[in-house]
């Protein structure tokens, strides 16, 4: 196993692991429960981490990483004349999907 990152929350190493492993990508979350140790530990160990279960795929793991870290957001205007930006599909107020 090797730590692949630390995370600035439970929640978004929660997601990072969850999307290294829809890649393929074997990974697990550390220190899940250590936050609440915070203060009698330093806060910078107490912060959950990212492991990936095989060292033989830190390139690709970090690779993906990045690219999820530094994903380029859209901005579209949908038909109903409202911008939609971010990385939704869909307009929040008509509905109408993103066009192709």
């Amino acid at each position: 196993m090797r730590k692949l990152t630390q995370a600035p929350n439970i929640a978004i190493a929660a997601l990072w692991a969850d999307a290294l492993r829809q890649a393929g990508i074997e990974a697990s979350v550390q220190r899940y429960y250590l936050g609440a140790a915070a203060g009698e530990l330093p806060p910078d160990q107490c912060l959950p981490e990212v492991w990936l279960t095989h060292d033989e795929q830190e390139v690709e793991a970090r690779e993906f990483l990045h690219g999820l870290q530094h994903a380029t957001q859209r901005r579209w205007l949908c038909a109903c004349g409202e911008t939609v930006e971010g990385g939704f599909e869909q307009c929040w107020n008509c509905g109408l999907p993103m066009p192709a």
